[in-house]
């Protein structure tokens, strides 16, 4: 089975955080998530997904919530790196 995982550029987590909509579930620093994304790619690749990194382009996905009328939260961003799979 083939899964995309958000990759957000370091560059970008500051705004990143500003326009999310879960805030207080989200790791306070880039070097966390980062730390996490690895780990849970590392576990989803052991258990035989195909894993690709879905580097998040933060205009394309705050338009896809607005769009939808959705916050931008986990289950939002979930859907919208694997919208192509649907």
């Amino acid at each position: 089975m083939v899964i995309n995982i958000a990759y957000y550029r370091k560059k970008d987590w500051k705004r990143f955080i500003k326009i999310i909509a879960d805030r207080e579930s989200m790791h306070d620093t880039w070097h966390d998530w980062h730390r996490d994304f690895k780990e849970t790619k590392r576990d989803l690749t052991s258990r035989g997904f195909e894993v690709f990194d879905f580097v998040v382009d933060l205009d394309e996905l705050e338009e896809y919530c607005r769009l939808r009328g959705i916050k931008n939260d986990g289950k939002a961003r979930a859907q919208f790196v694997n919208r192509d799979r649907d």
